[in-house]
């Protein structure tokens, strides 16, 4: 399994705009992010999960001509602005995209003329995969098991195929998730910032559940330019925890 991260950071991006901090300043590309979406390669499937308004330069900053599949997180903005791009992977086929029925509910209306009796050619066509808390099958030979997690009020999904696991923009997860999160070979998990947020955990939320779970190595994403200098903060994680940036790519 190949995993590439398409982008890392939180709503506004990195650097954020008008903001003259040190970060959003910074001339260490590991300190400029898109919104988070990461690509994952398996079986010979390219799966994406979110589709942000960065998608299309991300597409083509990594070149990328294969989508097998898209997976929703939740219907926030920085997370599915970019599905109308995603009418250059429609042109032999619909897009499968798996997403739970609040999400549904927000593409629809986001997007009506995709869905529409008559639809204009060359708008993005889907097959909608309604998903619950339960696993499913991608293309027949890739299992996917959601992860219910918390956003403040709102219910998010990660995600866990083979023996990885992604979740953004969580607060809180229940106990009965936390399980599906035990001893992975990587867990790929949100922190904001250093200080509390009403909808995200801190770095050191994060710290705490990767300690709980246990994995192999992990990777932080949805960052905002109030965590810092990626070669600064860097110096400070435990062994196995790491920053990820736009355009590392994994092998595990």
């Amino acid at each position: 399994m190949e995993i590439l991260f398409l982008g890392t950071g939180t709503s506004t991006g990195i650097p954020q705009i008008g903001c003259e901090c040190e970060v959003c300043h910074s001339t260490d590309s590991r300190d400029k992010r898109l919104r988070s979406s990461i690509l994952i390669t398996h079986n010979n499937k390219n799966i994406l999960i979110d589709c942000g308004p960065d998608f299309r330069q991300q597409m083509l900053r990594s070149n990328i001509k294969q989508l097998d599949a898209v997976l929703l997180t939740h219907h926030h903005y920085d997370h599915i602005a970019g599905l109308d791009e995603l009418r250059s992977f429609c042109y032999t086929k619909d897009m499968p995209l798996y997403l739970e029925p609040s999400v549904e509910k927000t593409v629809r209306r986001m997007l009506p003329y995709c869905f529409s009796p008559n639809r204009y050619p060359g708008v993005a066509s889907f097959d909608l995969k309604i998903i619950e808390n339960v696993p499913f099958e991608i293309a027949s030979d890739i299992e996917v098991t959601p992860i219910r997690a918390m956003h403040y009020n709102l219910p998010v999904f990660g995600y866990k195929i083979a023996n990885m696991a992604y979740i953004t923009d969580m607060l809180t997860i229940e106990e009965e998730e936390c399980e599906k999160l035990k001893n992975l070979d990587l867990l790929i998990v949100n922190a904001l910032r250093h200080t509390p947020h009403i909808s995200h955990q801190t770095l050191s939320d994060a710290l705490a559940l990767i300690k709980k779970v246990s994995p192999k190595q992990a990777y932080l994403i949805h960052m905002s330019h109030q965590m810092g200098l990626h070669q600064e903060e860097s110096k400070h994680l435990p062994e196995n925890v790491y920053f990820s940036y736009d355009q590392l790519k994994l092998t595990i």
